[in-house]
């Protein structure tokens, strides 16, 4: 049996797997918000007292960097240290991955009904393998063959700066430069950043936001209201939000493919993308992915998929704790 987790600053999603040969078989799971407890070693003392299970390893996805198996999450005031939760889980080791890192590795055990294919594209045959998800933050990642299997690489990619590529992202890029001052890709491809582009978009239109709207964004997640209401085509300001979201998340999902030249696929992975793929399917999301000068050809080749598992980190972290198991 062995122990993964999904540590977000949203949730933490928690699992214990059975090994079987190849195979995980998930054998219990739940989910805990993070912000109602201290700390992850709080949240594991009581998964183990409502469900105690014997495990011989455990390893879990971080959103945030990994710096010698220690994390400061970026979204929630936890530092995690791998050593302490070894010890207090009574293990020789604990490994932590970069959330994106973990995403990584479970894009590896994803069915085909776990996927959608935007671009079939003709992949290679071990050729590096990229992944992007937006969430509450924006990831980023690759898998790279190393002769005999495929490697996670971490990137903190997310928050690195935009780069406008016309003049309505430029005026967005002014405008958020004077609240946060340096304006990264997170900025505006993550969960608050179609927020940020609502709102820049409402203050240059003459139209009134709608009282219903108002009231939806103010009691719930307004980047979750604004998408619903530009895809149920209920407020012309969200639908063109939601455009310049989906086109921007596109383009780097094209800038990620082209750095770390992945042949072997992208993968659009975290919670956005599911939720929004009747937008992702339009063709707007593939036409920014596309659009690079002189390199469309090379991207046209790459398969572009859309991860429907919102398990996949955990199944990835689970993966790693099995090879830790047969001392892979």
């Amino acid at each position: 049996m062995v122990l993964a987790g999904d540590i977000g600053g949203t949730k933490t999603n928690l699992a214990y797997y059975e090994q079987e040969g190849d195979r995980l078989i998930p054998v219990f799971m739940k989910s805990y918000p993070s912000q109602e407890y201290a700390s992850l070693s709080e949240v594991l003392s009581l998964l183990q007292r409502e469900h105690p299970q014997k495990i011989s390893t455990a390893a879990f996805g971080i959103a945030g960097p990994v710096v010698e198996n220690t994390c400061r999450l970026t979204n929630v005031d936890w530092t995690v240290d791998g050593q302490e939760l070894a010890r207090d889980l009574g293990l020789s080791s604990v490994a932590l991955l970069n959330d994106l890192v973990a995403t990584a590795y479970g894009i590896l055990r994803l069915s085909q009904g776990d996927i959608e294919t935007l671009q079939a594209g003709r992949p290679q045959r071990h050729g590096t393998i990229g992944v992007i998800a937006a969430g509450t933050g924006l990831g980023m990642g690759a898998l790279v063959w190393d002769g005999s299997r495929y490697l996670a690489v971490a990137s903190e990619g997310g928050h690195a700066d935009f780069s406008a590529r016309n003049d309505l992202e430029m005026d967005l890029v002014r405008h958020l430069r004077t609240t946060y001052g340096a304006v990264g890709v997170e900025r505006i491809v993550a969960g608050p950043g179609l927020h940020h582009v609502y709102r820049f978009l409402r203050s240059h239109t003459a139209a009134e936001e709608p009282g219903w709207l108002s009231s939806a964004v103010q009691s719930g997640d307004p980047s979750a209201e604004i998408a619903r209401a530009a895809l149920e085509g209920r407020d012309d300001t969200c639908a063109k939000a939601l455009d310049v979201f989906v086109s921007a998340y596109g383009a780097e999902a094209g800038n990620l493919a082209l750095r770390f030249l992945a042949t072997g696929g992208m993968y659009v992975a975290g919670g956005i993308a599911p939720k929004i793929l009747p937008k992702i399917r339009s063709g707007l999301f593939l036409e920014s992915f596309l659009s690079k000068d002189t390199y469309r050809p090379l991207l046209m080749s790459i398969p572009l998929h859309v991860v429907l598992n919102d398990k996949t980190a955990l199944l990835g972290a689970g993966h790693v704790a099995a090879l830790m198991q047969s001392g892979r």
